[in-house]
């Protein structure tokens, strides 16, 4: 993990995609804290290519309104994550305390992003069954163990939630879920097909997961791998998992 023990702000980021040829991103939070949310949210509204913010706000707090309340108006926070698969206790996202915050963002209009390890599938769709209006982003395809060229249960999961038509998938987080310095992308191919077969080209997206992503590749390679992949598919079906996804679920457009 030494390349990511740096910082790594706006000009790092628009350095990559003006090579990569991307023209916006989201930006994801990685610390839960406030304070960070506040902070990533003033870096896109100080930088154009920042359009929008998946940031933290503490759902179990019986005041956590009072923070969406605050920001309602805020034209870039377009949703919420929590980190899941930190969490110890594999029943936390059932907790009714969890569920009573995450019943708040329907109203202001927010994407909940999930962020789990494939073993917290089974939970996770009992979860989103909570929340049937509710617009639910699954963050890495789930994190399977593509390492270990493990297929199911994963593979049987995300078919089951894929059911859930409120649920869309990212495509990112692959290479860092492989060995970072021996994967390769034949070994990637079935999970990608995996997703695509399940949430179809019109619930799927990509995702950089930079600067995560360099342990085990630069942004241009995996943005090239996956446009590889999916070339196979129509312009238009291209076009909506490189971008026009994300605008409309994220409300960007």
């Amino acid at each position: 993990m030494k390349k990511i023990r740096a910082n790594f702000l706006p000009p790092d980021l628009k350095e990559e995609i003006d090579i990569a040829g991307v023209d916006g991103v989201i930006t994801v939070q990685a610390r839960q804290t406030t304070e960070e949310t506040e902070w990533i949210l003033q870096l896109a509204a100080d930088n154009e290519f920042i359009k929008g913010v998946i940031g933290w706000i503490p759902l179990i707090d019986m005041n956590c309104e009072e923070y969406l309340r605050r920001h309602k108006d805020n034209p870039y926070l377009k949703g919420v994550r929590h980190v899941l698969q930190g969490e110890p206790d594999p029943e936390y996202m059932l907790h009714n305390d969890f569920n009573r915050g995450v019943r708040l963002l329907r109203k202001y209009e927010l994407v909940y992003d999930i962020l789990i390890f494939e073993q917290q599938l089974p939970q996770t769709i009992e979860f989103v069954d909570i929340h049937p209006d509710q617009a639910f982003v699954l963050d890495h395809i789930a994190k399977p163990k593509i390492k270990h060229n493990l297929i199911n249960p994963w593979k049987n999961n995300i078919f089951e939630l894929a059911k859930r038509d409120n649920v869309c998938c990212k495509i990112s987080g692959m290479v860092t879920e492989s060995d970072y310095s021996t994967w390769t992308v034949e070994q990637l191919y079935f999970y990608f097909e995996t997703v695509l077969e399940a949430f179809g080209s019109e619930r799927l997206m990509f995702g950089s997961d930079w600067p995560v992503c360099l342990v085990a590749c630069e942004y241009n390679q995996w943005l090239d791998i996956v446009k590889d992949f999916i070339s196979k598919l129509s312009a238009g079906e291209q076009e909506d998992i490189l971008g026009l996804n994300a605008a409309r679920i994220y409300h960007l457009i």
